[in-house]
């Protein structure tokens, strides 16, 4: 054999070798290449989290990933036990999800009978989902039975409200310490951070009341009071007004924030036990679910005057605008979907499976 002949061979076999070896590691799936996750550190291809819509499942402990451009569910995600109060981060990158070991009460369950159940506390906690690998990051503790919260504007103190503690936990997302805990009103379950982030404002079921607190200093500055059971609270753009939803009075109360009291009342139909509450971004309108009445209603801002209404589901509770204000979804927990309403003349659109009892929905903006 000649040299070249020799030198040749010696090559196809190392050239087999090489690719025999490229094909096990193939069926491994342990081949890298350039820009890959395992030699950059980050993704291969990148999640899209822009106009991703998220629903809190409370009965089967996930949340449902809706692409608003499609309204279609593209995901699920397992977080934990009893999710309801769901908020996406500033930037999107974060979704928290608050997780509950307190047993859930239907309504219609004596509260006797409720008091007998035994809750998990180790469950309790507040749940920072990476919205890009859709995976649970970290748990923070949240307070005792947290229920719903809302961000700082800069996204770095969550405001949590505790359902069975008659407290609001102030958390720190940096380090996930618990900064303050507040005495609010009795059951408290509602929270709004004031556009102007210098004020969150807390609701008492029980109570009757909504409990303002400086954000810096975690002190009361005031309250307000309310019709009977106050849920949800929305604020205008400009600052001025709050949107309070009262569920067993039946009705949406509008206050005068610099004045911290009840000017105006709107009354939806009867039968409407009224529970979240959002208001469009050029201030015009307001929306809110209707509970038990199974609708979603809008009331002109500048009259205070329900001007539609659209049937969704059975209790829709959770409601969210998309960016461009044209769709509200609702989570219509025993229904077990979201429905999509067209803003524009109040239009059920279309309606998503989700998992079972979906409470809360937040959009990436």
């Amino acid at each position: 054999m000649t040299v070249e002949r020799s030198l040749l061979l010696g090559a196809l076999l190392a050239l087999a070798a090489c690719s025999g070896e490229q094909s096990a590691a193939s069926a491994k799936g342990d081949t890298t290449f350039a820009g890959d996750s395992a030699s950059t550190g980050a993704p291969a291809t990148a999640v899209r989290t822009e106009g991703l819509a998220y629903a809190s499942n409370e009965g089967s402990q996930e949340l449902t990933v809706i692409d608003t451009r499609t309204d279609s569910a593209v995901a699920t995600i397992p977080v934990g036990t009893r999710p309801r109060g769901v908020k996406v981060s500033p930037d999107g990158k974060m979704v928290y999800v608050a997780l509950s070991g307190s047993p859930r009460c239907p309504p219609k369950m004596p509260d006797a009978e409720c008091e007998k159940m035994v809750a998990d506390k180790s469950k309790d906690g507040i749940a920072e989902v990476d919205a890009t690998t859709r995976k649970v990051k970290r748990i923070f503790p949240g307070g005792s039975d947290p229920e719903t919260f809302d961000l700082s504007r800069d996204g770095t103190r969550l405001f949590i409200s505790n359902e069975d503690a008659g407290t609001a936990t102030i958390l720190d997302t940096g380090t996930g310490r618990i900064l303050q805990t507040v005495k609010v009103g009795t059951e408290p379950e509602g929270v709004q951070v004031h556009p102007d982030g210098k004020t969150v404002w807390v609701t008492g079921e029980t109570a009757q009341n909504v409990t303002v607190i400086s954000t810096d200093s975690g002190k009361i500055l005031g309250q307000v009071h309310t019709d009977r059971r106050p849920r949800g609270i929305a604020f205008t753009p400009d600052g001025l007004k709050a949107y309070i939803t009262c569920e067993v009075g039946g009705v949406v109360q509008v206050v005068d924030v610099r004045q911290r009291k009840v000017i105006a009342t709107i009354h939806p139909p009867q039968g409407s036990l009224p529970m979240g509450v959002v208001v469009s971004q050029d201030g015009k309108r307001v929306y809110f679910s209707t509970g038990r009445g199974g609708q979603v209603m809008a009331a002109d801002v500048a009259t205070n005057r329900i001007i539609g209404g659209v049937t969704v589901g059975k209790r829709p509770w959770g409601i969210a605008l998309s960016a461009d204000g044209s769709k509200l979804y609702s989570a219509n927990g025993p229904s077990n979907d979201v429905a999509v309403v067209a803003t524009d003349g109040m239009k059920l659109i279309k309606t998503i499976p989700a998992g079972q009892l979906p409470w809360g929905v937040s959009i990436a903006r």
